[in-house]
């Protein structure tokens, strides 16, 4: 390499080629500032007079030590810095290349000759750097002066939070001029009330959360922001309703994980209803779950549905050697595939058509697979739907389960998770029966192979496809009515996330036999979510949209258990929000089973209902519209009194 090339690609080089006018100015104005800066420096140290010898060295100084400071200044790419801010990254730049400058350049004054004093270096450094960064400051307040007035109609917003992000949010915001929104106060939490008084790149901490309703009246407030991923459910929701009281409405900002060091513009977004699960989301032990799946085979099936979907990224996220996608699903799993090979280039994603009714078809699947672990997704789980059709909901959900354990017995699986629901205890519809029946098939085969079979049961996830929050959606974008079942209902809550994850942890930490439920909190009155969702919506319950009680349907109960106690014994396990049942062993010939299933599916609905009750316990299908349909006590806990389940169910 020659030397032209070795100086064309020196970093000194670089700093002195491609300037813009802009450029040329900031470097004009530094020039200025070090020139100003020794006079300054003079002038201090001789009491603000200067005879002939001094002003002999302060041109000698002038000639050497102010080129050399604005040749480090350039060096330092301080030109090409916006002179309308000052970061840390500035000031250090700043103070770097003066105090480089300046100990260049009077080091070449005292070979030169000129007498420059040792205090006129120490007050011309301190003068230099004070009156640059002052100029960067000054332009900083001019520029947002001149903002403020143009943002005159923009909404006024108070931010709640005093985290990593709040800096950055309150720079974009307030700093962009594309921005619709001012930030002109911070709200801390109400457990850091010490930093009220205190600021925010100029934005005051003007409170704590427990003062909203008086801030809000108090300046004027149209909005305010929430900072992504920094409060859990119940306090975005009690902020929520705080606000739409106050007249003011809520939006979610991004946190600092999606800004590049403050220089993305912010968009913020509306809540969403899983932003007001009413408690912490549920973690997972990430290292422990990618030993388990790293290098293994694993097969999904439901792969197109909601929560199927999500396991398969979940489990790409652990580089397994394979996944193979399952279902009947021709487009879903058309468009999964393609989302797979998108985000997830490195693994192997092998889609199956194949139904899970066709116990043939699964057969051939698992023996030419061969995976190590099996996720069970694939299931009806419409209840009224079920309840009109129960031939198709025990051929859908009970044999074909059977049907599948058995084949992953025979294809030697390691492990074997199925996924169930809240409604397969004490069931009083036939969906509920069926899963109740799925998961006793499910341990009947196990002692018969080496595979550990395990369940999840969880209540109702969050958006996924066919569940309230997308019909309640739906609803609102008619116009309404949303039509909620019943005052009292509720339910169970997850998102689709922690729904997936739950599973995999499920798996990883089972040793067969086990029924692991979530620890979800307390559960959620339908009512109060469609509310929620009027809300987020910027509408008013009464006269934007109306909620109208369209009674229970079949099979419908108000509320939900985890877990039947006459049955089921309860663990503690390694996860603190995560509990395991033991139920009673089912005592069931599997094959006699499934054998008088299939010959009853097509038969009248009575018919297969009674077959159900023969199988299931707790399950009467004479009494379940009764229970259904009237308003019973509240159905008990974990670790409650379970008398008033056996008056409800004999009423």
């Amino acid at each position: 390499m020659g030397i032209q090339q070795l100086i064309r690609r020196s970093r000194a080089f670089k700093a002195f080629q491609g300037w813009s006018k802009n450029d040329v100015a900031r470097a004009g104005v530094n020039f200025a500032a070090l020139s100003l800066g020794m006079v300054i420096a003079y002038l201090m140290r001789f009491d603000w007079e200067l005879d002939g010898r001094v002003w002999e060295t302060l041109h000698g100084a002038m000639g050497i030590v102010v080129p050399i400071q604005w040749a480090f200044l350039i060096l330092a790419d301080f030109h090409r810095r916006s002179i309308r801010g000052v970061s840390r990254d500035d000031l250090w730049r700043l103070v770097r290349a003066v105090t480089l400058g300046s100990l260049a350049g009077f080091v070449v004054c005292q070979f030169a000759g000129v007498g420059v004093p040792r205090s006129v270096a120490v007050i011309d450094w301190l003068v230099s750097i004070s009156i640059l960064a002052g100029i960067r400051a000054a332009a900083c307040e001019v520029h947002d002066i001149l903002h403020r007035r143009q943002q005159s109609s923009a909404s006024r917003c108070l931010l709640v939070g005093t985290c990593l992000s709040s800096e950055a949010i309150v720079r974009t915001v307030n700093g962009s001029p594309r921005s619709e929104s001012r930030i002109i106060g911070v709200i801390a939490p109400a457990d850091e009330s010490q930093l009220v008084g205190r600021a925010t790149v100029g934005v005051p901490v003007l409170g704590t959360t427990d003062d909203l309703e008086r801030l809000v009246a108090l300046h004027r407030v149209d909005e305010v922001m929430l900072v992504s991923g920094t409060l859990v459910g119940r306090q975005v929701r009690s902020i929520e309703q705080r606000c739409f009281a106050s007249g003011c409405r809520v939006r979610i900002v991004p946190g600092i994980e999606t800004l590049v060091s403050g220089g993305l513009h912010v968009q913020p977004r509306p809540l969403d209803i899983g932003d007001l699960l009413r408690r912490e989301p549920v973690e997972i032990d990430l290292e422990g779950i990618g030993a388990w799946l790293s290098g293994e085979t694993v097969l999904v099936t439901g792969a197109a549905g909601s929560i199927g979907a999500e396991i398969c990224r979940q489990v790409a996220r652990h580089a397994p050697a394979r996944i193979v996608l399952v279902d009947r699903n021709e487009n879903g799993l058309f468009w999964l595939e393609r989302e797979m090979h998108r985000d997830f280039s490195g693994i192997e994603c092998l889609p199956c058509i194949g139904d899970i009714t066709d116990s043939t078809r699964m057969q051939a699947i698992l023996l030419e697979q061969r995976p190590s672990i099996v996720f069970h997704a694939a299931a009806y789980k419409h209840v009224p739907l079920m309840e009109a059709h129960p031939g198709e909901a025990v051929k859908n959900i009970a044999i074909a389960t059977a049907g599948l354990a058995r084949a992953a017995a025979a294809a030697e699986v390691e492990t074997f998770v199925m996924i169930s629901t809240d409604k397969a205890v004490n069931p009083t519809s036939v969906m509920g029966a069926c899963k109740r029946l799925a998961e006793m098939l499910v341990r009947a085969v196990a002692p018969e192979s080496l595979t550990k079979f395990i369940t999840v049961r969880f209540g109702n996830v969050l958006d996924s496809a066919g569940s309230v929050v997308p019909l309640f959606r739906e609803q609102l974008l008619r116009g309404g009515p949303i039509t909620v079942t019943h005052p009292d209902i509720e339910r169970f809550f997850m998102t689709i996330p922690e729904a997936s994850r739950l599973v995999l942890q499920a798996g990883l930490m089972g040793r067969g036999g086990e029924v692991f439920v979530l620890d979800m909190g307390e559960p959620v009155r339908i009512a109060d979510l469609a509310r929620d969702m009027i809300r987020l919506s910027n509408l008013v319950e009464g006269r934007d949209i109306e909620i109208q009680f369209s009674g229970l349907r079949p099979g419908e109960k108000l509320y939900e258990e985890l877990f039947d106690e006459d049955v089921e014994s309860l663990e503690a396990t390694a996860h603190p929000k995560i509990v395991a049942a033991r139920p009673e062993v089912a005592d069931l010939d599997v094959p006699q089973v499934v054998d008088h299933l299939v010959g009853i599916v097509n038969s009248p609905a009575h018919v297969v209902r009674e077959a159900l009750a023969g199988l299931v316990p707790d399950y009467t299908p004479e009494l379940a519209g009764a229970i259904a349909g009237r308003v019973g006590p509240r159905a008990p806990q974990p670790g409650q009194d379970r008398g008033t389940r056996g008056d409800t169910k004999a009423a």
